[in-house]
């Protein structure tokens, strides 16, 4: 931790969460001159709740579920509620640019170009850090034909169907890649720059924890992915991502949609 200019009392403290003997955490006082304990919280990552109370400078520091960090929802519950926070905040966004659907001089293209900087880059934030399953990728092609069907000026009184809807969509900028296919994108191209690189992040990725897994069926993990869509296993993953072009290549292969049309599907 010194590595990288982590406070020394802050590791003592952070030693002493992993006593369990220790039910109250005592700091001297140098750390109050820049420990906020009032902006300070504690969330904790585990199956069975501690009811552990941790002082410092004698406040208990209060305890959560959530937070956000960077735009980003943090919790204990995986990444499902921040995914379903970014579908919503995509509907204001939507509704917010009416008038640009709605304008028969623009053309379907441009909406859509407009569509993708404006609304889907909302959504798309930090998706390199999702762990999706079939309940979510669900969600995010209803809200993706949800887009396509304001853009188009389609009505659910029409019944038109999601097919097409593409088909529309396809007719007029060619194939193109869907959300799912560039939110796995991303997150292959984020994990082959972290392991090519040397700093927290690479720790936290590959790092592991002390303990036993649960029985039953396990929670699908963040690595899951990058297993199931390149068909590796990690060690190999790992081999193949210190090269750069050969990465690309998997990049490539992975991918569920293999067309793109780079001058309007660049990200």
């Amino acid at each position: 931790m010194r590595k990288y200019n982590i406070n020394s009392n802050l590791i003592s403290v952070v030693k002493n969460l992993y006593n369990t003997a220790t039910s109250v955490v005592f700091c001297n006082n140098n750390i109050g001159d820049w420990f906020r304990t009032k902006k300070t919280k504690i969330m904790a990552n585990s199956k069975e709740p501690s009811k552990k109370e941790i002082k410092v400078n004698g406040q208990i520091l209060e305890r959560i579920t959530k937070f956000k960090y960077l735009g980003s929802i943090i919790t204990d519950e995986g990444t499902k509620p921040e995914i379903l926070s970014r579908i919503a905040q995509t509907t204001p966004a939507l509704t917010k640019h009416k008038p640009m659907w709605n304008n028969k001089n623009i053309s379907i293209s441009s909406k859509i170009r407009l569509l993708r900087s404006l609304v889907i880059s909302i959504f798309l934030y930090a998706c390199e850090s999702w762990t999706l399953n079939a309940d979510i990728e669900k969600r995010i092609r209803a809200m993706e034909m949800r887009c396509y069907r304001r853009l188009l000026g389609i009505s659910y009184k029409d019944h038109t169907t999601n097919e097409e809807v593409s088909r529309r969509i396809v007719n007029a900028i060619g194939p193109h890649f869907d959300l799912l296919t560039i939110a796995r994108q991303r997150k292959l191209k984020w994990y082959g720059h972290t392991t090519r690189s040397s700093g927290l992040a690479k720790t936290i990725m590959q790092g592991t924890v002390n303990g036993g897994r649960r029985r039953g069926r396990q929670k699908k993990s963040w690595d899951d992915h990058i297993r199931e869509w390149t068909g590796f296993k990690l060690r190999n993953t790992l081999r193949k991502a210190e090269d750069r072009e050969e990465w690309k290549a998997v990049v490539r292969r992975s991918s569920a949609t293999p067309r793109r049309i780079p001058d309007l599907w660049n990200w």
